[in-house]
């Protein structure tokens, strides 16, 4: 249809223009456009008259059976549901939705990116949540995708790990305890440093250090307590990793990339982007990228820092995988951070496009009633016990009902990622219960509710002929389904282009409330045998479309709920 306009545009005015149709309130049509106000400034001409120049040859095709001008010239249209239905079906695929955009490209998304030895937190929950999603929309879209989990295992956390097992823990405790005990330790020994720092003191930060300085240098006690910690830590990871249904496809994390940091530090020193200081720390200034403050990349110690395995990252991907685009899915406070890397790697003459796809925080009502950000005043709260109080919720709701232990995984799962994605992954999100599990509202089983209505439907129809080439009927009953159809290519462009997946999870919701209404004027399975027949065939695109779209969003569709 936008390419009848355009062509139509291109006959009258001999330009080519670009037209996008934008869905306007109801009562003024099915499709909108304001190409007439554009058209009005290139042309110097009154946009309403253009406007009424298009819609009297628009008017000669049989695509549209209403066309207006309105206001200054928006020309509103309205379409016929069996014509739809042509010109959907002509576009149908089994991957109806996706697209080629990406075609030819690499894309490096890296997610989740947890911190070792300690136990995988709720502060993980959105890179997770919104890495995968950023994952799937890249693949939906034609790119070539790989992921790498980012880990860290290196830095100064190292150092507060070792320290706080020798002085507050044993073998006995590691062994009993794993993560969860390396995760006391390390809460305990951070404590321990502000209570030193606050008494004017340094042996313990000192002793911190030191041991970063033995892991860097090679040491053999320092590389036992690395892989111990890691193997640890990999394993809880991991175990998480598979309760949330997402994956990668490499894990470098920044002790892999600790050596080549060194080196990446000294080409810089090379090609004179960065400065050596006289007490042998290294920054690289920044003030032709507009910021005042330099960034560290070497302590004076020689030490690495973010900055200096972030480096080494970049360089390692940009020898071995050529990435077009590398995501990096972390928190917003790192925005700062990140925008000086990326013009650190400018500099240096990297071209790759580096995104930051950042979020907000978790917010949860306290016991005083007081929204404040997701944690504990022991240390964190932890994904397991998250998705133990998910799957305790979900059962709750289906009680009584025939639902298996699978699918109350997925309700449960469903529940907690969908509350990712009610709002722009830019804002703080409020996790709370009654919310995230409502059953008549913008959650996670509302939507796979309305999947599995659908599905299951099509399943009581099994023995029955779906046709969506019915002759004698009109279609009518299910315009309002089959235009919202015909937005969701556009909707995963646009969520793909912008890194906004939740423009996937409010167009779900939208299609939920259209089915919804649609189950309260219409019969299926009670209607006429053709007329059912056309309808379950519509049915099955919608069932295609739920599926597909949760996908995008990491959210699996329940068999019974």
């Amino acid at each position: 249809m936008e390419e009848l306009l355009a062509q139509t545009i291109a006959r009258l005015y001999k330009i080519d223009v670009e037209v996008r149709f934008s869905r306007p309130d109801p009562k003024f049509g099915d499709y909108s456009t304001n190409i007439a106000l554009k058209l009005a400034k290139e042309l110097g001409r009154n946009s309403r008259e253009i406007a009424n120049d298009i819609i009297v040859d628009l008017q000669r095709s049989s695509m549209f059976s209403s066309v207006s001008v309105a206001g200054a010239g928006f020309i509103n249209l309205e379409v016929s549901a069996i014509t739809l239905l042509t010109i959907l079906n002509s576009d149908w695929s089994k991957n109806y939705g996706e697209n080629d955009d990406g075609r030819g490209r690499t894309v490096v998304v890296e997610y989740p990116s947890p911190n070792m030895a300690k136990p995988y937190s709720v502060g993980h929950l959105r890179p997770a949540n919104q890495g995968w999603a950023a994952r799937q929309l890249m693949k939906a879209t034609g790119w070539n995708v790989i992921t790498d989990n980012h880990l860290g295992d290196y830095g100064a956390p190292f150092g507060i790990w070792v320290v706080g097992f020798i002085k507050y823990s044993s073998d006995e405790k590691l062994k009993s305890d794993g993560v969860y005990e390396l995760g006391r330790v390390y809460i305990k020994t951070k404590q321990a440093l502000k209570d030193e720092e606050l008494a004017g003191a340094s042996s313990l930060a000192s002793e911190v250090q030191s041991w970063l300085i033995k892991l860097e240098q090679g040491d053999d006690e320092a590389k036992k307590y690395s892989k111990r910690f890691n193997d640890i830590s990999l394993a809880h990871i991991h175990d998480i990793m598979h309760r949330m249904k997402i994956s990668t496809d490499y894990e470098y994390g920044e002790a892999f990339f600790a050596p080549r940091g060194k080196q990446a530090v000294q080409q810089l020193l090379d090609k004179g982007v960065a400065v050596q200081n006289d007490d042998n720390s290294v920054i690289v200034p920044l003030d032709d990228f507009g910021f005042n403050v330099p960034l560290l990349v070497q302590k004076s110690n020689g030490a690495a820092l973010y900055a200096t395995t972030d480096l080494a990252t970049i360089l390692f991907r940009e020898e071995n995988w050529q990435p077009d685009k590398v995501i990096y899915v972390v928190g917003g406070e790192q925005q700062f951070y990140f925008s000086q890397l990326f013009a650190m790697a400018r500099k240096l003459g990297i071209n790759t496009e580096l995104t930051h796809l950042w979020f907000g925080v978790i917010d949860q009502i306290n016991d005083d009633g007081v929204r404040e950000k997701m944690s504990s005043r022991k240390g964190v709260v932890l994904m397991e016990d998250l998705l133990n109080k998910a799957e305790a919720r979900a059962r709750e709701i289906v009680l009584e009902r025939n639902v298996s232990d699978e699918d109350i995984k997925k309700i449960a799962l469903g529940a907690i990622k969908y509350s990712d994605f009610v709002a722009d992954r830019r804002t703080n999100i409020l996790f709370d219960w009654k919310t995230i599990f409502a059953l008549t509202g913008h959650s996670g089983p509302y939507v796979q509710y309305a999947a599995v209505r659908v599905n299951k439907i099509l399943n009581d129809s099994q023995d029955a002929e779906f046709d969506l080439a019915v002759n004698d009927y009109d279609y009518e009953s299910e315009k309002a389904i089959l235009l919202k159809i015909m937005e969701y290519p556009s909707i995963i462009r646009q969520a793909a282009t912008d890194l906004e997946p939740h423009k996937v999870a409010n167009y779900l919701y939208e299609l939920a409330r259209i089915m919804n209404k649609y189950y309260e004027t219409t019969r299926v399975k009670a209607a006429e045998k053709s007329i059912m027949q056309a309808r379950l065939g519509i049915l099955k695109k919608v069932s295609h479309i739920f599926t597909h779209g949760l996908g995008l969003i990491g959210i699996e569709v329940p068999d019974a709920m």
